[in-house]
């Protein structure tokens, strides 16, 4: 069918897997998460697959579980986003390249430079997903003894924000005239200093690189707790959202839109793309047997402590074949913590097998033939419960390789998907404007 909508899509790669046994998979690249010629390969397999974005998450800290659970996973070693996308940036031409920066445990000076830099180096393809640590170990490892509380990181995470585009927009886009003849470089009447001084954060400015390509990166966030889906409707660009069926995804759709047009925002200026965990077969049965293979070999100490990260609250002493029980408030992620016992509930899974399907994986996955998956990607976008999806693969290369070469061409072949990028930069491929300099409004253009 023709559709005037097209699903914008991401990769979601932590650098490379979400799922905690994609590094055991037959045929994975083991080492992946820390070998720049497999990272290489994925960007561009991505890059010729059209996707929107490489996705990268990140985490401050060593995963807070114990050292028999962790020394399972592969996610204890990975590259910092801001030094490994910028080499990315080199070896690819059209692939956004979105960043996952805290805004709990970071300087909003370093944040907005690094990023500028990005955008700059990649001729405007960055993207920074805002974010509160929800890890509490990260705490310690800049000098603090407990985790900052939720309410109190969603205010800073407001103001911070607030800090990074004001510091974007230190310099207006013509402010670098370089006269050779005068010897003037730059115009100070085009200079605008900061001097924020708030709740949390006290910055001078002004930034010391020029206005990024894009005006600002493509702001991306992904919390989905009230505090989060506020931020998101005043601030966001993409949501990484969440939604294990496309009931509780439309729902969160119509609120967030709905929330960015009473604050005067434009609705089509905010893309929503959950993530989808996608394993691909010949028949739907492989594409089953492909899961179950690798739920298997998720191991179970691994499991009932990624539970017990996702709850914020120690499992190890549950009745693993009983039901969960009662789980009480934490400084955790609420909407994280808040899914999880949705699933429980919903499928009465005892805390075994909730552990099993977290270890791996627990959120939305389309799992079947090209033509099955494309069809609930076409449902999912023409009845608004997403724009798109941040795609998770199972295990790399092969997961990788099988949705760029099976799914995309179905996608394409029933016009939801793009055949050629739009644009150049991330903004133009996503369809979003570029943002004015809100102290020099009347500037043009993009400094060079």
């Amino acid at each position: 069918m023709t559709s005037e909508r097209q699903l914008r899509l991401g990769a979601f790669m932590r650098p490379i897997s979400i799922h905690t046994a994609a590094w055991r998979y037959p045929g994975a690249f083991a080492d992946a998460n820390f070998n720049f010629a497999h990272l290489k390969r994925f960007a561009q397999t991505l890059e010729r697959g059209r996707f929107d974005a490489f996705f990268m998450a990140d985490h401050l800290a060593v995963l807070n579980m114990p050292l028999h659970a962790l020394k399972h996973s592969a996610t204890v070693t990975s590259f910092d986003p801001l030094t490994l996308l910028p080499a990315l940036a080199v070896i690819t031409e059209h692939l956004g390249l979105i960043a996952t920066a805290s805004t709990t445990y970071n300087e909003p000076y370093h944040v907005a430079r690094k990023f500028a830099s990005l955008d700059h180096l990649s001729a405007g393809r960055a993207g920074w997903n805002v974010v509160t640590s929800g890890n509490p170990d990260e705490a310690a490892n800049f000098g603090l003894e407990e985790h900052v509380e939720h309410d109190e990181r969603y205010r800073r995470a407001r103001e911070f924000f607030d800090v990074v585009t004001g510091l974007w927009d230190s310099w207006a886009d013509d402010a670098f005239i370089r006269d050779v003849q005068s010897g003037d470089y730059f115009e100070p009447a085009r200079l605008h200093i900061l001097n924020h001084k708030g709740e949390h954060l006290k910055v001078r400015g002004p930034l010391n690189i020029a206005r990024p390509i894009q005006g600002w990166p493509v702001i991306v966030q992904a919390g989905a707790s009230e505090a989060g889906r506020q931020l998101a409707a005043e601030t966001a660009e993409v949501i990484f959202g969440a939604g294990s069926n496309i009931a509780n995804a439309r729902a969160f759709y119509t609120d967030v839109k709905g929330r960015m047009e009473k604050l005067g925002r434009d609705r089509d200026h905010l893309k929503v793309l959950p993530g989808a965990f996608v394993v691909v077969g010949e028949t739907a049965a492989e594409a089953r047997e492909k899961r179950a293979r690798l739920d298997s070999l998720v191991h179970y100490d691994s499991a009932i402590a990624s539970l017990s990260i996702a709850l914020g609250h120690d499992a190890s002493g549950f009745e693993p074949d009983g039901p969960l029980p009662p789980i009480p408030e934490s400084n955790a992620s609420q909407s994280g913590r808040a899914r999880i016992v949705e699933l429980a509930q919903r499928e009465k899974l005892t805390v075994r097998q909730l552990a099993q399907r977290v270890g791996g994986y627990a959120g939305l996955a389309f799992v079947g033939t090209p033509v099955m998956i494309a069809d609930q990607m076409e449902e999912w976008l023409m009845t608004e419960a997403s724009d798109g999806f941040n795609i998770m693969f199972p295990y790399l290369p092969g997961g990788l390789d099988d949705f760029v070469d099976r799914v995309v061409p179905e996608l394409q072949r029933r016009r939801l998907f793009r055949r050629e990028y739009e644009g150049t930069t991330l903004r133009e491929n996503l369809g979003l404007p570029r943002p004015e300099n809100q102290f020099f409004p009347a500037s043009v253009g993009a400094s060079k």
